[in-house]
């Protein structure tokens, strides 16, 4: 029979209509997949709409006064008046100035040195200072192009100073970390956490449901075997494998891009374990939750594109709203991209990125709690 008999053929449309009911209601049964069909285009609308911003304004920045003075003051209003720059932290020498820069607290650090004010009615030009984390070229790159206002219009309205037809003082940029602005320096690290992420999360979530699918979770459940150690001997052999991934992806990176690690690549070490075992028990978690290995991959990806897009990967963190960066702090990525970026760049200590290690050991204590208290001792 030719295809345009077969089409014509008596009752090829009503079993055409069979199938395709058929295939709404099982569609329909399936609300996980359904509530995916309609969220993840709803997120990325919200998340690119909303929550995405490459020029960034409101960035924490830290002061050094060395002095008190009204010109001083002046030229911080006209650092704010930019809406680059927000005033969060006043320090009294160097050694914290260094140390706010270093720990990711502010992206950006003001010095105004002593003897400014006498400098500026003298006709001296003095220089101020502004420190940059660079290691976010996109973050800090805007801001950094409005200084050239800020020296153009902060002493305009005070009286009693020189007229000599150029800007009474002059700024002085130093972006640290990475000055090059080399874009390897920022993706690379980045990706670690971003690669681990998706592993990790897909090897984990098909864990439970693949047992449930093959017909050996039976087996699994007639073991003298707590959920808790069913857990643990689903996740370590991943977390061995998230280890040595790591370690693939830090070392390509190093000898083909030539990014540096300046702090500890023991610390290094430690720190990505705790993030891939954060990651492997959220997996596990969606495991406990999916009903089959379709729904855990759901869940997964589901899990993944808030991760990319709020964790300061792509976009700039800061330049987030508020409710964005509330997301992004419930996410392991962020903690974890801002941990390889301040060890690999800024040779940070552990007391430098102790927040975000604190950070990633909750997220990974609550998803194994919830994971050990989904697990079910018997099927359904």
């Amino acid at each position: 029979m030719t295809p345009l008999a077969r089409f014509i053929a008596p009752g090829f449309w009503l079993r055409t209509r069979a199938m395709l009911v058929k295939e709404f209601i099982q569609l329909r049964r399936d609300r996980v997949s359904f509530a995916m069909i309609v969220m993840i285009p709803l997120m990325q609308l919200v998340l690119f709409g909303y929550a995405i911003n490459t020029t960034p304004r409101n960035l924490p920045t830290a002061v050094l006064m060395q002095e008190n003075s009204d010109l001083g003051r002046s030229v911080l209003k006209a650092f704010e008046n930019t809406r680059y720059f927000r005033m969060v932290a006043q320090v009294h020498d160097e050694e914290a100035f260094d140390r706010l820069l270093a720990s990711g607290e502010v992206l950006f650090a003001i010095e105004i040195p002593r003897g400014f004010e006498r400098a500026v009615r003298r006709g001296e030009r003095p220089a101020l200072l502004v420190a940059a984390d660079a290691t976010d070229p996109v973050a800090s790159g805007t801001a950094l192009g409005a200084l050239s206002q800020i020296v153009q219009t902060a002493l305009q309205n005070e009286r009693a100073l020189p007229d000599a037809g150029k800007p009474l003082f002059e700024i002085r940029q130093h972006a640290r970390y990475n000055p090059a602005a080399v874009t390897a320096f920022n993706i690379v690290p980045g990706l670690v956490g971003t690669i681990l992420t998706m592993t990790m999360l897909v090897f984990t979530a098909l864990s439970v449901t693949r047992e449930v699918e093959r017909g050996t979770m039976e087996s699994l459940l007639a073991m003298p075997i707590t959920p808790l150690e069913i857990m643990l001997g689903k996740i370590v052999p991943y977390i061995i494998v998230g280890f040595l991934q790591a370690a693939l992806i830090i070392a390509t990176g190093m000898f083909l891009f030539a990014v540096p690690v300046l702090g500890s690549l023991w610390l290094l070490a430690a720190l990505s374990t705790l993030f891939i075992a954060a990651n492997l028990a959220i997996g596990y978690t969606f495991s406990t939750v999916a009903q089959n290995q379709l729904q855990a991959v759901q869940m997964t990806m589901m899990f993944f594109l808030p991760n990319i897009l709020l964790s300061g990967f792509m976009f700039p963190f800061a330049g987030m709203p508020a409710w964005a960066q509330w997301i992004g702090e419930c996410l392991p990525l962020t903690h974890y991209v801002r941990i390889v970026r301040a060890i690999m760049l800024k040779g940070s200590t552990l007391a430098d990125v102790h927040y975000d290690a604190l950070a990633l050991a909750g997220l990974m204590l609550v998803a194994m709690a919830i994971a050990v208290s989904r697990f079910r001792r018997t099927l359904d």
